[in-house]
């Protein structure tokens, strides 16, 4: 079970880094992108769409 572990690819410092930033500025983007969605679709409804009848 140990040699198991040890087994795979070993990442370096600077690629560990590099995923950490490069899975942030993803992040940041998909957030966003669900903020812009989310403004676009609240102008083109208006406010008063969260006071429709149900």
């Amino acid at each position: 079970m140990a040699e198991e572990e040890e087994k795979g690819i070993k990442l370096t410092d600077e690629q560990l880094k590099s995923r950490r930033s490069r899975s942030v500025a993803i992040g940041w983007a998909l957030a966003f992108l669900v903020g812009l969605i989310f403004l676009v679709t609240y102008v083109k409804l208006g406010p008063g769409v969260m006071n429709r009848p149900l």
